[in-house]
C-alpha cells in the first residue's frame, strides 16, 4: 500500500520527503502540506483496497489539518494519541529542520475518547467492588491505573492524569459513602491516611491506591536512523534498554539511569572503555549494596573516588583520635 501511495506523487527525493506515511496493524495515517495530494492517496487506498474487496471504514476515516479547522475538525487521533499543532509566540514556536520558527507547537496528548473509557473502566471496576475490602480493591485499580499511565506517560499528559486524579476522587468519596452511608471527615480519614504528608486512600496497613499524577512523564527518544540492536554497540543498547547479553544486567541498568554519563566527570561512556560498578557511600562508611548506592564510573574515576574516600576516612580517624586524647587531658 505505501508503495502505491508513494508511486502517485512526484518521485523527486523533496516530494517523497515531503510526504509521511506511518502504519500500525491496520491503522494507517498519511501526512503531507497539501489537501490534493492527500485527496489524490486517498484515491489510490482505496482502489488498491479495493482490489481486495476491502475498503476504508467511513467512521474511522477522516481527514483535517494539525492547525487550521477544516470541516470542524483541528488534529486528529492515532493508536490513542490526539496529535495536534497549536500556534505560540516566538519563544515558544517550533523550528524547522534548518532552524526557522514556525509559529506553532506540535503537542501531543491522550485523547479525549481514551480519556472517557479509562474513567469509565475505573467506575465499572468501583461499582463492582462495592462490598469488596478497601484492600481487594486497592489491588484491582493499581494495575489499571499503573498501565494507562505507562503508555501514555511518553507524551504531554501531566494534566491529563491530574483531572483523572480528580474523577477518581469522586469515584472513591462515592463508594466510601455508599459503605458508611455518609461522608464526612470521620469516614475520610477511615479510607484515606497520611502517607508522606500526602493524603491518600490507603488502608491502616500502609497498602495505596496509585494516583496517574505519581507516574513521571519520560519523553520517548528516538533510536538513531544508523543504529540496529545487531550492531555491536553495547554502550549505546544498554544505556538505551537497561540490558543487554554482552553486559551484566546491573551494569546495563545503571547505563540506563545515568543515561551513559559517567557521573564522577560527566562525560559519556565510549566504546572501549572500562565501567565499574561503584558505591556511593562505601561499605566501610555503612553504605549497603542496594541498586540506590551504586552508580558507573569510569575505571580511572574510580580510582580517584577510592583515593579520595581512603583520604577522608583516615582524616575523620586522626580527627577522632585528636579528641579523644584531648578529652583524656581534659580529665
Amino acid at each position: 500500500m505505501e508503495t502505491a501511495i508513494r508511486e502517485c506523487i512526484h518521485p523527486s527525493k523533496t516530494a517523497q520527503q515531503e510526504l509521511c506515511v506511518c502504519f500500525y496493524a491496520d491503522d494507517f495515517v498519511i501526512l503531507h502540506k497539501s489537501l490534493d495530494v492527500i485527496l489524490r492517496c486517498k484515491s489510490v487506498v482505496e482502489a488498491w483496497l479495493k482490489e481486495m474487496s476491502l475498503e476504508l471504514k467511513p467512521s474511522k476515516t477522516c481527514i483535517s489539518h494539525t492547525l487550521i479547522p477544516y470541516e470542524g475538525k483541528v488534529g486528529f487521533d492515532f493508536l490513542g494519541f490526539n496529535i495536534r499543532q497549536y500556534p505560540v509566540g516566538k519563544h515558544q514556536s517550533g523550528k524547522s529542520p534548518h532552524g526557522k520558527k514556525l509559529g506553532f507547537k506540535t503537542i501531543i496528548k491522550p485523547s479525549k475518547k481514551k480519556v472517557a473509557l479509562h474513567i469509565q473502566k475505573l467506575r465499572d471496576t468501583i461499582d463492582a467492588y462495592k462490598t469488596a475490602s478497601q484492600a481487594a480493591l486497592i489491588n484491582k485499580l493499581n494495575p489499571i491505573v499503573r498501565g494507562w499511565c505507562n503508555y501514555y506517560s511518553r507524551v504531554c499528559s501531566k494534566q491529563t492524569f491530574a483531572s483523572c486524579d480528580k474523577v477518581l476522587f469522586s469515584q472513591l468519596r462515592a463508594w466510601a459513602r455508599y459503605r458508611t452511608g455518609k461522608f464526612n471527615p470521620k469516614t475520610l480519614l477511615k479510607y484515606w491516611h497520611y502517607i508522606e504528608d500526602r493524603l491518600t486512600f490507603s488502608t491502616q496497613k500502609g497498602m495505596k491506591l496509585i494516583s496517574h499524577s505519581s507516574i513521571p512523564i519520560v519523553r520517548h527518544i528516538k533510536v538513531k536512523g544508523n543504529r540496529s540492536f545487531f550492531d555491536g554497540d553495547v554502550l549505546y543498547w544498554s544505556t538505551r534498554r537497561g540490558k543487554h547479553p554482552e553486559l551484566p544486567n546491573q551494569v546495563a541498568l545503571l547505563l540506563k539511569r545515568y543515561k551513559g554519563k559517567c557521573p564522577a566527570c560527566g562525560l559519556l561512556f565510549m566504546e572501549g572503555d572500562l565501567v565499574e560498578v561503584d558505591h556511593k557511600i562505601p561499605k566501610l562508611d555503612g553504605g549497603t549494596d542496594r541498586f540506590d548506592n551504586l552508580q558507573p564510573l569510569h575505571r580511572h574515576c574510580h580510582d580517584v573516588k577510592t583515593a579520595r574516600d581512603n583520604a577522608n576516612r583516615k582524616a575523620l580517624v586522626q580527627e577522632t583520635e585528636l579528641e579523644s586524647i584531648e578529652s583524656v587531658i581534659k580529665i
